[in-house]
């Protein structure tokens, strides 16, 4: 019976190790596809001040870095925005069209489309020339600017996208600089655009970002040359680190070169710490399970007292007698250690497949399940050690106290 007890107990702690694990990788991996799809593998940013004059990179030796794969120059300011009667403070991102590409825009949308950029139509209008009596056309060049807004930040301004329309329209207003303020003298800039569709990534983008075509974000704040930030889309194949290095020594010491995970830097150690906590926790339990190894080797050392003195009796050393009882030990543990990651894996299965359990206020979303083989040789490795170790010194004190040599 104690036999069974340490089995289960190995079973279940290694089963517990592997979903647990398995647990963090998604949480993980979510973390990563929330921040780092966002946020471009590379940002280059001025050292002094909030911008810069894009000429003083070339862009066309940007490009040509090994491992470059696409980039966009960005425009960032705060700014407020007003729709109807609602005001809100947000932050007005102005890109390029590629943003849409190395954001893997389209994946995030909720509703809408992922459009940014600047829609130009010409109107034909008929005018009466009322001497002539005669209708003469005229031309009316219409530029309409449309841009992606958080989901949150929508909500916070009780806007949506219609259907029939396609489109929501805010105004954007931007304190003009350098000026000295007065009465009767209007201190903002302001501009209206459509919202083409809602993005959802995190909370902090959701209920704070607006992205913008960078050259509606240029006339707003009256930047001519001028921007805040280049994004930088990495090629899979190579290292965020080593391009970034390249880009140092290309551009010099003006500016600042981070890569996603620098950015983040706080959120991606802050889950890794988590996860080690929990793994060492775990093993400190395995450790305490696997004392029931120590008690199921101790019981049936004690019931195989006689047998033992028989097999001496026709010449068995302690050697013998050692292997018996170890190679018992492992076997118990062998056995609980197969159970165990058989229930684990199969757990993260099930997990995978049906969505056994959900996240609490995610709409249904399945709580996040990546496997890792790495983790499991990892797993398996250390819960096979501690059980060598706790199969072997017991045995041998066992035999050392009560096992007489033979002659």
């Amino acid at each position: 019976m104690i036999t069974r007890i340490s089995v289960v107990g190995i079973a279940a702690i290694t089963a517990a190790l592997i979903i647990l694990l398995s647990a963090f990788n998604g949480i993980e991996k979510m973390i990563e596809e929330l921040y780092s799809e966002y946020d471009t593998d590379i940002t280059i940013r001025p050292e002094v001040g909030k911008t810069f004059n894009e000429r003083q990179i070339d862009l066309e030796k940007l490009q040509a870095v090994e491992g470059v794969f696409a980039y966009t120059r960005a425009v960032e300011e705060v700014v407020i925005l007003k729709h109807e009667k609602k005001w809100v403070n947000a932050k007005i991102i102005g890109v390029e069209p590629s943003f849409l590409d190395i954001t893997n825009m389209s994946k995030h949308m909720i509703d809408g489309d992922s459009f940014v950029g600047v829609d130009t139509t010409v109107e034909v209008i008929p005018i009466m020339d009322e001497e002539l009596g005669v209708d003469i056309k005229d031309t009316l060049l219409t530029i309409r600017n449309y841009g992606v807004i958080g989901a949150g930040l929508l909500d916070k301004l009780d806007g949506y996208i219609p259907e029939n329309v396609g489109h929501e329209t805010v105004i954007c207003y931007v304190p003009k600089r350098k000026i000295k303020i007065g009465f009767g003298k209007n201190p903002f800039r302001t501009n209206t655009i459509r919202v083409s569709g809602r993005m959802n990534y995190n909370r902090e983008v959701n209920s704070e970002n607006f992205v913008v075509p960078i050259e509606f974000a240029k006339e707003l704040m009256l930047y001519d040359d001028h921007i805040s930030a280049i994004y930088i889309d990495v090629d899979p194949k190579f290292d965020n680190e080593s391009v970034r290095d390249e880009i140092k020594e290309l551009i010099g010491s003006d500016f600042v070169v981070k890569t996603n995970f620098e950015k983040n830097e706080l959120i991606y150690k802050t889950s890794r710490s988590e996860k080690l906590i929990v793994l060492f926790i775990l093993l400190f339990i395995f450790i305490l399970a696997a004392f029931n190894l120590v008690a199921s080797l101790t019981m049936l050392f004690v019931e195989k007292l006689d047998n033992i003195e028989t097999m001496q009796s026709f010449g068995a050393n302690k050697k013998f007698i050692f292997n018996i009882f170890f190679f018992e030990g492992l076997l118990i543990a062998g056995k609980g250690i197969l159970f165990g990651v058989l229930a684990g894996y199969l757990i993260c299965f099930l997990q995978i497949k049906f969505s056994l359990l959900t996240m609490p206020n995610s709409a249904g979303e399945a709580f996040p399940i990546a496997i890792s083989w790495v983790d499991g040789v990892l797993i398996i490795s250390m819960v096979t050690i501690l059980s060598v170790l706790f199969s072997y010194f017991p045995v041998k004190y066992l035999i050392y106290k009560n096992v007489k040599s033979v002659n």
